[in-house]
Formats: structure tokens, C-alpha cells, sequence
């Protein structure tokens, strides 16, 4: 467990095996735990022990902060939940209806990842309507000894909040700045379908820019303070992206060929962008093929209506 700052550390909670991939945000007081993005069932004992070593248990849990319900980020809560029935879980209300009975969602990922599904992510356990605290943006709520501002970050997912402690300057702030997995300048925006909007996307951004956070705090992976420079490079990649898409979706090829064109240049991109040990991380397990990548921006051009 490191630490962010004061009541505040974080969990790598080994994500299929691989470090440095998830990291499950910690709010320690006197009155109990709370977890932001606990990630998937798969990396529940992890979770566990980690807080265990730490003199905490999942009964001491009094609050989940959902960024979005993505299972890589939310996958946990409801085994949680049943674990410990006290937990409150504070959801964005789009995706609060599939916390509760997650049968679309999870239709929805079966058809992205197939019979990996389970492998990676485990059980998705629905969440007691009791128990869901739903947020739209904007509300300022009180967890354990602390307040967060809540803001509404669209653009990876339209369900996505942020949660900015202004007591510490943390923004939780789940997939909005993207990926960056070490201290090396490079922030890779996750692009699966369904939700991707690239305007809404980069308004988020200067949302988070505009409260001046000392650190943000990216669920892949972990606390970086070099705020403005991380998202000024967020912001060049996801434009780069969002164009290499376009220009292969208006090429010349059927469905596949483009999507396999995508994956190649995307190599390459990381290639130049990335160390060598993380590009293989962005291309595959444990952070999704880039395939997935291809699907969520075609359907954005798509509906831009921007056509084959």
C-alpha cells in the first residue's frame, strides 16, 4: 500500500498478474474505509489481503466511490456489497441502474471479450438498490471524515464522475486523463466502445484543469502531480488517435482489414511513444486489445457520420 497523502494511499491490487495496472484508491479514518474503483472480483483477495496487512478488513469498508462501472473499475462492488451489506456505493445515476441488475452490462462486455470475460474480470454481483447512492455532478458529499467534490467527466464512458478532495488536491478522476502506467510522460486514452465522445472528452479535461488539482489520480496507475504536462500530452494523443482513426475508417477495406490496420499503426504508435514493457501491457491483456479501441472510435465517427 503507498501512500498519496494525509488518510489517503492506494492498492495495487494485480490485475491479472501484472503490476501497476489498477490501483484501488484508500480513504482511511477513525470512522472506517472507503474505496475508489475497487476493481474487478478477480483481484478481490488482493484487495483484501492488502488491507489486512494494513489492520483494516472489508468489514470496516463503509463506502465505495465509483469513477464509472466499467468492470476493470467496479467489477468488486457488489461482491462487496454482499460481504459487507453497510457499504454505501456512490455511482453516477447513468450507470446506477446497471449496478443493480447488471445484465445489459455485462451482455455488453460478452460481446467485447467473449469467453475471456470471466478469466479476467469474475463475478459482477448486482448491488442492493438500498445501498446506491446515485450523483449527477456537481453534489459535494461527505465520505467518512472527508468531502469530495463531484464532477461529471463524460467522454471515456457517459457515466463517468470525477472526485476532487480539496483538503489533500487529489483529483480521482478513473480513465478521463487515460492510461499512464509509470512516471514516464506518456497517457494513452481507452477508447471501447460504447460511450466515446471525443468533445465531451477533452471539455472533461479542462474541467479537471480548470480546478487545479496538486495530483491526479489515474485508476491506470496510481498518483501523478505533473498535472498540466500530463494533460496537455492526454489531450496530443487522444487528437492523434481520434484522426488515425478517421483516416483508416474512410480508407480503402472491409471492416476487418480496417480494424487490423488500426492495430498495426497502433503498435507503432506505442512503439514510439511507450517503453517497450508497457507497450506490450496497452496491446493485449491485461488492459484490453486494441481491437477494442477501433470498435469505440469507429462508432464515434460513425456517429459524426463520418462513413466507410
Amino acid at each position: 500500500m503507498e501512500i498519496i497523502a494525509r488518510g489517503l494511499s492506494y492498492i495495487d491490487v494485480n490485475f491479472m498478474g501484472y503490476p501497476r495496472v489498477i490501483a484501488t484508491a484508500v480513504l482511511q479514518s477513525p470512522l472506517g474505509v472507503a474505496l475508489i474503483d475497487p476493481g474487478p472480483t478477480t483481484c478481490l483477495d488482493t484487495l483484501r489481503a492488502s488491507l489486512e496487512r494494513q489492520g483494516m478488513t472489508i468489514g470496516d469498508v463503509r463506502a465505495v466511490l465509483l469513477t464509472h462501472i466499467h468492470l476493470d473499475h467496479a467489477g468488486a462492488t457488489g461482491s462487496l456489497v454482499r460481504e459487507n451489506p453497510e457499504i454505501s456505493v456512490h455511482v453516477h445515476e447513468l450507470g446506477a441502474r446497471h449496478m443493480v441488475n447488471p445484465e445489459k452490462l455485462l451482455a455488453s462486455a460478452g460481446r467485447l471479450y467473449g469467453g475471456e470475460m470471466d478469466q479476467l474480470f469474475g463475478e459482477f454481483a448486482p448491488v442492493p438498490e438500498a445501498n446506491i447512492l446515485s450523483l449527477a455532478g456537481g453534489e459535494s458529499i461527505n465520505v467518512l471524515d472527508r468531502r469530495f467534490d463531484v464532477e461529471y467527466l463524460p467522454g471515456h464512458a457517459s457515466h463517468h464522475l470525477g472526485y476532487f478532495d480539496d483538503s489533500t488536491g487529489v483529483a480521482f478522476v478513473g480513465d478521463t486523463a487515460g492510461m499512464r502506467l509509470d512516471n514516464n510522460l506518456f497517457a494513452i486514452p481507452p477508447t471501447p466502445p460504447p460511450d466515446i465522445d471525443v468533445e465531451a472528452w477533452v471539455e472533461s479535461v479542462e474541467l479537471i484543469r480548470q480546478r487545479q488539482p496538486s495530483t491526479l489520480f489515474t485508476t491506470h496507475f496510481g498518483p501523478h502531480e505533473d498535472v498540466d504536462a500530463h494533460l496537455d500530452v492526454f489531450l496530443e494523443h487522444l487528437a492523434a488517435i481520434k484522426i488515425l482513426a478517421r483516416d483508416i475508417l474512410t480508407g480503402e477495406g472491409s471492416d476487418e482489414e480496417k480494424a487490423a490496420a488500426f492495430v498495426t499503426k497502433m503498435r507503432l504508435y506505442l512503439q514510439r511513444f511507450a517503453p517497450t514493457q508497457q507497450s506490450v501491457l496497452f496491446d493485449g491483456a491485461p488492459l484490453g486489445p486494441l481491437a477494442l479501441g477501433w470498435l469505440g472510435l469507429r462508432r464515434y465517427w460513425r456517429k459524426q457520420g463520418v462513413e466507410s
